[in-house]
């Protein structure tokens, strides 16, 4: 009997233990998600601060690295928080809500205190994600936890669903219809939505005047729409800007030799001069330099809204380089707020044209995906440049319809990037999977079928819908990166599955 109080003892210790320690992890991840959300923590709190100014700030979009990386932050609180009520009492589906609600809590908290930080911008989409994040450390959890995989594992091959060929192939459209989900961030990759309403238009410089270019541009205009090659032929053929984009036309400045610039359609603020008026050749437009660049009056507010809501536009602008080896790149146009945030920026470097267009994968400066068109400057003449975007496809004309340089950027994402994007697309659709065949593998055939279609299909469905979208070339590649991510984890986790039941048979 006192044997048996003092294991008792023991294992309430061991039990409050390993609470205590579950605790301290909680709190630890908690922490590091603070640190990592909100450092250098230079707060600015203003005292006219209400719900609306609360509710504007949350006007921005995520990138698809923002997505990346806010679910890999919360990860560590999803895999510890579930440590923890492991310990406690309480029904699955309490524990997946009360890690849904802690999770939420935080990443609310962190974009709320984001308000008050000028480094950061607090977007909506982020709460979703972290919350995501906090979900996939609760399935890294159970499946690293052997007698929670195995009690998982148990509940799915004894459920009644086994014995039902219809109830399974639903649930295979459902894992179809998961499939087509979890790819929708993909769809939005090339969208402008992201792009932020407080930049100025810049003209020769940034708005911190530390990157300056030294040339003449003559002309800037710009539409909220993609033009085809027809129109482009009309564009430097007849000059009749408004005659070839219509409506569409939402900035367009002719830049004569005078100290105001204004936007002939009235929906932009003009540009007015920074720095001291150079000395110029009378008839070339406006000479840029080192000490004298336009900025617009106030943010470009129209010209960002409207292009975040078609994600497409036309840029045109006559050009000339006063200085053939500038670097930087130098700014020539710029929608921007610094050297590092950034909605588009055409630029030069050496004798090369930058290019720069922030999308969810562009990142926040863009440069992510840099855009390279060799040997524009060799000269100084002028050259006229139209710039054109569409569903991640980016036509540079320069001088002629016939020279013309196009990227696509899916086609251009560094491949450590890539595949870690695919790790988060796939990996997920394959623990589905693999819990799905272990409810049909008594039914031979079928559970064949589902395995094969399985693997093969959410690869494919990823490729033509990027296909058809963008209009990319068509990646065998992709295909098999995505077969192998998720046929790869379904078999480390049915290998590590078999290993958990041959080890408890033997006990």
């Amino acid at each position: 009997m006192a044997l048996h109080k003092i294991v008792t003892q023991v294992s309430i210790f061991l039990s409050k233990l390993i609470l205590k320690r579950n605790l301290i992890m909680v709190i630890t991840t908690i922490l590091a998600v603070l640190i990592a959300t909100l450092y250098p923590f230079n707060f600015s709190f203003s005292d006219s601060i209400s719900i609306q100014t609360i509710l504007a700030s949350f006007d921005n979009a995520s990138s698809f690295e923002d997505l990346v990386n806010n679910i890999l932050l919360f990860i560590p609180l999803g895999f510890s928080s579930t440590a923890l009520l492991q310990k406690i009492n309480m029904k699955p589906i309490s524990k997946f809500f009360t890690l849904i609600i802690i999770s939420a809590s935080l990443s609310l908290t962190v974009e709320i205190l984001q308000i008050f930080l000028p480094s950061r911008s607090p977007t909506p989409a982020d709460i979703a994600n972290n919350t995501i994040g906090g979900i996939v450390g609760m399935i890294c959890f159970y499946i690293l936890h052997s007698q929670s995989f195995i009690h998982i594992l148990s509940s799915v091959e004894n459920t009644r669903v086994k014995n039902s060929v219809k109830q399974i192939t639903l649930l295979f459209f459902g894992y179809i219809l998961l499939s087509f989900l979890i790819l929708l961030p993909w769809q939005n990759t090339t969208h402008l939505s992201n792009w932020n309403l407080t930049y100025p238009l810049l003209l020769g410089n940034e708005k911190t005047g530390d990157k300056p270019w030294q040339g003449y541009i003559s002309e800037v205009h710009i539409a909220d729409k993609a033009v085809n090659e027809n129109d482009v032929s009309k564009l430097f053929d007849t000059k009749k800007y408004f005659n070839v984009i219509g409506n569409y036309l939402i900035a367009s400045y002719e830049l004569s030799d005078q100290r105001s610039y204004q936007d002939s359609t009235g929906q932009l603020p003009d540009l007015l001069s920074q720095g001291q008026l150079p000395n110029i050749d009378e008839g070339k437009g406006v000479a840029l330099s080192s000490g004298y660049w336009l900025k617009t009056k106030t943010p470009a507010v129209f010209l960002s809204k409207r292009i975040r809501k078609t994600s497409q536009f036309t840029i045109i602008t006559t050009v000339a380089s006063t200085d053939t080896n500038q670097t930087g790149p130098a700014r020539i146009i710029s929608l921007s707020s610094g050297i590092l945030r950034r909605n588009f920026t055409l630029g030069q470097q050496g004798t090369n044209l930058d290019l720069r267009i922030r999308t969810p994968i562009t990142g926040e400066n863009a440069t992510d995906i840099k855009l390279n068109i060799p040997n524009v400057f060799v000269d100084t003449n002028f050259h006229n440049i139209v710039i054109t975007y569409y569903q991640g496809n980016i036509q540079i004309y320069v001088d002629k319809l016939h020279n013309l340089y196009s990227f696509n950027l899916l086609e251009l994402i560094p491949k450590e990037q890539k595949l870690l994007y695919y790790a988060l697309t796939f990996i997920p659709l394959a623990i589905c999977l693999t819990f799905l065949t272990l409810i049909a593998k008594k039914k031979l055939s079928f559970y064949r079928i589902l395995l094969f279609s399985g693997i093969l299909l959410p690869p494919l469905i990823l490729e033509s819908i990027l296909v058809i979208d963008t209009g990319k070339a068509i990646s065998l590649i992709n295909i098999l990166l995505g077969i192998l991510l998720t046929g790869g984890t379904m078999l480390i986790l049915r290998l590590r599955a078999s290993a958990l039941v041959k080890k408890a048979a033997l006990k």
